[in-house]
């Protein structure tokens, strides 16, 4: 606002300054013309000149005092722009508080929990609101000399002051979210606080044990809704473990059938070759010995997948523990550490990789006969390491691949779960990254 007033003054000093030396010259010119028999031209040219001097004297103190208040109004400029910077950076701070650490009140295990408690802390508030004890008047008063109309002021009073402070309490309890706890527990504070400092000079007040009351059902209600995000989550994982057990089962089941087509194709070629060497003589026969002696062990292989494919059904533990990278969507040293069972894992890699802007890189994908276990043991070696430290469930961590290994290998000796040899790529070719950034430094 200032500013602006600066503005218009430095604008309208010149011009009135310029139109009041104009209108004096005017006025000096008439009064030479209606004179001029009378009274000395000259001396009135001097004194023209020494008004329009005079005049310009002023101008000149006029702006010099321009010069000034536009020198005031840019370091004025200049302070405003540092408030609002400094106005914005306490708001952001502000912002940023507000997502303070609540420390939970209750630990129920179930949402169930929770709302049987919210119940009962309600129906406790109808009984206090039913028995009088919400609100209370220490004195006694008398209307038109009776105490029963002084009665039915204290407890209209009363029921108007409840009124009020349960209309802020819903209020709050209706909007308190995950980071807005501590601020409408500190709204229904205020509302208790100014109540009962308006309703001191009638000696009445809202009770501290109403308003602990009130309290507990804004922490209730914002922890059930904490609990039940947090089973809405845990209804998400069992569904995409129940739909990936499927597709692990699925795969497993066509592997099998593959297996055991390929067993009845080379028994069937080999009792056809044991047919035709009984007739056969010569080259032929000999032929015929070594293609028979191809086809045994192309059978044995065939009845060892199948083997292998049985035995993965009945293997509900084992699967791949996969290390994954992706520089261009998540930085360096951000690595995804993760099981799947899939028989080609591979497979699942591909499927995830549509949801970030460039495909994993894969740093090694280590098959365990009990690889849940072997995730979890990451997960917790890690555990102080991951990049989002409220959802556990995120599997991403900031790491290097040289810490990763050495732990693979460590839980892999105790555990005993892993008994191939462990092999990590240590660099990502991100390949469609460093392309876009070679696109990029060429058009720059």
């Amino acid at each position: 606002m200032l500013s602006q007033l600066l503005a218009i003054v430095i604008v309208l000093v010149p011009v009135v300054l310029f139109l009041q030396a104009k209108l004096e010259q005017v006025r000096l010119r008439k009064l030479l013309r209606k004179y001029n028999d009378s009274i000395n031209k000259e001396e009135l040219e001097k004194k023209l000149d020494s008004s329009i001097n005079r005049k310009q004297k002023e101008l000149d103190r006029k702006q010099n005092d321009i010069d000034r208040l536009t020198r005031e109004k840019e370091f004025l400029d200049d302070e405003i722009n540092n408030l609002k910077r400094e106005i914005f950076d306490i708001e952001e701070q502000g912002y940023i508080q507000s997502f303070g650490l609540y420390k939970p009140k209750y630990d129920f295990i179930k949402s169930e929990d929770y709302q049987l408690r919210l119940e009962q802390v309600r129906s406790r508030q109808k009984e206090m609101l039913k028995n009088n004890t919400a609100a209370i008047c220490h004195g006694e008063w008398e209307v038109e000399g009776s105490k029963r109309k002084g009665k039915k002021m204290t407890n209209d009073f009363l029921t108007l002051v409840l009124r009020a402070f349960n209309g802020e309490c819903d209020v709050a309890i209706s909007n308190v979210k995950y980071n807005n706890v501590n601020k409408h527990e500190k709204i229904i504070n205020r509302a208790f606080e100014t109540l009962n400092k308006l309703s001191k000079t009638t000696h009445c007040e809202i009770t501290n044990n109403y308003l602990s009351f009130k309290i507990r059902e804004l922490h209730l209600v914002h922890e059930w809704h904490e609990k039940k995000e947090e089973e809405r989550e845990e209804q998400r994982i069992i569904r995409e473990r129940m739909n990936e057990e499927k597709r692990i089962q699925k795969e497993i089941e066509k592997a099998r059938k593959e297996a055991e087509k390929e067993e009845k194709r080379y028994q069937d070629a080999l009792e056809k070759a044991r047919q035709e060497v009984e007739q056969a003589i010569g080259k032929p026969r000999e032929e015929l010995e070594h293609k028979i002696e191809q086809l045994e062990q192309q059978l044995a292989d065939a009845r060892i997948n199948k083997e292998n494919a049985i035995s993965r059904a009945q293997m509900a533990k084992s699967g791949h523990i996969y290390v994954i990278s992706n520089i261009g969507s998540f930085g360096e040293n951000i690595y995804r550490i993760g099981m799947t069972r899939r028989l080609e894992p591979s497979e699942y890699i591909r499927e995830i990789s549509p949801a970030v802007p460039f495909p994993f890189d894969v740093h090694a994908m280590i098959f365990s006969e009990s690889a849940l276990e072997m995730e979890n043991l990451l997960h917790q070696y890690f555990n102080d390491r991951r990049v989002n430290k409220v959802n556990t469930r995120n599997e991403f961590f900031q790491v290097s691949l040289d810490e990763i290994d050495q732990a693979v290998r460590s839980i892999a000796q105790e555990t005993g779960t892993v008994k191939a040899e462990i092999t990590l790529t240590k660099v990502a070719e991100a390949e469609q990254y460093r392309k876009t950034l070679a696109i990029e430094g060429n058009n720059s």
